[in-house]
């Protein structure tokens, strides 16, 4: 077996297809799901969070390269044995990761499949690129703010409904239900307590039971 077959076989678009990264870390553990995890942050982002922690997304002179998907697989190889030995993989995130949905596709088609996938998305994109990506998926870790429009809008510039209809489309999937983290932050001058417990009520209703509640530490304010 030749190392390339090793690795996963191939895809036609994995030579291809480029994606623009400003940024990957190696060795994380229990932050971007199960095992030993890298994370591959990926450039661009639809929305304009006050404080958001990689702002950089949105300047063209942060990225870092581009890669195609068979150069990601290729470097990743590196820590195929911890994925293995720990159940873990990639996560994709940014940014805002399904931005690059035809990129996660060749990738994923492309990896051992035994490296698992997770994605940290606003899911603030349009629904194919969703569907797109959904047959590979092992986990969401969904950053959803506030289900509030004006808190949202006020907070992002974006529009929650997106993210919404996205979220409910994924939740009318079988086994979807365990496949789903929603993080839902307290955001100084944004949320209170009240609005972080309404958004958890609507979201329980739509049938999300894993939820990442905590609250965020505001050094600057974007304006």
């Amino acid at each position: 077996m030749s190392e390339e077959d090793s690795l996963g076989g191939s895809s036609k678009n994995a030579d291809v297809l480029s994606a623009p990264i400003f940024g990957l870390s190696r060795h994380r553990l229990a932050v971007d799901g199960d095992g030993v995890t890298t994370l591959v942050a990926f450039h661009g982002c639809p929305l304009r969070c006050r404080y958001c922690l990689n702002d950089v997304c949105h300047d063209p002179r942060s990225v870092r390269r581009r890669v195609t998907p068979r150069q990601l697989v290729d470097e990743l190889a590196i820590d195929n044995i911890y994925f293995l030995a720990t159940g873990g993989g990639v996560c994709f995130g940014g940014g805002e990761p399904l931005l690059h949905s035809a990129f996660i596709e060749a990738f994923a088609k492309t990896r051992p499949p035994e490296w698992k996938i997770t994605v940290e998305t606003s899911l603030n994109v349009p629904i194919t690129a969703v569907e797109r990506v959904n047959p590979y998926i092992d986990h969401y870790i969904v950053d959803i703010k506030d289900c509030n429009p004006e808190i949202y809008r006020g907070y992002t510039d974006g529009d929650v409904s997106v993210a919404l209809a996205n979220l409910r489309w994924l939740l009318s999937h079988k086994g979807m239900i365990g496949k789903l983290t929603v993080r839902l932050p307290h955001i100084p001058d944004y949320n209170s307590p009240t609005d972080v417990d309404r958004s958890r009520a609507t979201l329980a209703e739509m049938g999300v039971v894993d939820f990442d509640e905590f609250h965020y530490q505001k050094e600057k304010r974007r304006q």
